[in-house]
């Protein structure tokens, strides 16, 4: 368990209403980070903000916003982001439909792209100013083990986690002047 105080640090962290997503806001909630959960069902984000720790005198919120939706997604954190500074990015989504690679449709990769990819650079990048600006940040993209070993039956998710990989690792290069550290965990079997 992480044991640094985050209290006065503010985080968003997406697909935040149940798995690794919320296991994570919740964790950062109990170090006082205050946090805003981002997913597509408003009645699940309610649910799982009330789960959260506020003895902190944190106030929890959230943004309704589906990843399948990249230029809403935009919208809507690019507006919440306009009047504040988040610390810390959590970039989380569902996987992709499992099956062999070589049964995949051209869809599959293009949905998965935009979901994955595309949408932690709009996160990411609707936020950078904010964390220049107070020189910190920290970046944390939730991909899988399959970066290292593809898995069987993943096809699809094995190839994009590959790109978020190594987009990551370019911002990583790109900002850490700035106080901004942008990491990738691999959970996986």
């Amino acid at each position: 368990m992480l044991s640094q105080d985050l209290t006065g640090k503010t985080a968003l962290v997406g697909g935040s209403t149940q798995g690794i997503g919320l296991a994570t806001a919740q964790a950062l909630a109990t170090l006082g980070a205050q946090c805003y959960l981002v997913a597509r069902n408003e009645e699940t984000l309610k649910k799982a903000v009330a789960t959260l720790d506020s003895s902190k005198g944190q106030q929890h919120g959230y943004l309704v916003a589906d990843f399948q939706y990249p230029e809403k997604l935009r919208e809507v954190v690019s507006s919440f982001a306009a009047d504040k500074t988040i610390n810390i990015l959590i970039n989380n989504s569902g996987g992709p439909a499992a099956g062999p690679v070589v049964d995949a449709q051209t869809d599959a990769f293009m949905q998965a792209f935009q979901q994955h990819l595309i949408c932690n650079h709009i996160l990411t990048t609707a936020l950078l100013p904010g964390m220049k600006q107070a020189g910190y940040g920290r970046v944390v993209n939730v991909i899988s083990t399959s970066v290292k070993i593809p898995l069987k039956n993943l096809g699809v998710s094995n190839t994009i986690r590959g790109a978020v990989a190594s987009w990551a690792k370019t911002w990583a290069n790109e900002v850490a002047s700035f106080g901004i550290t942008v990491n990738n965990v691999l959970p996986g079997a």
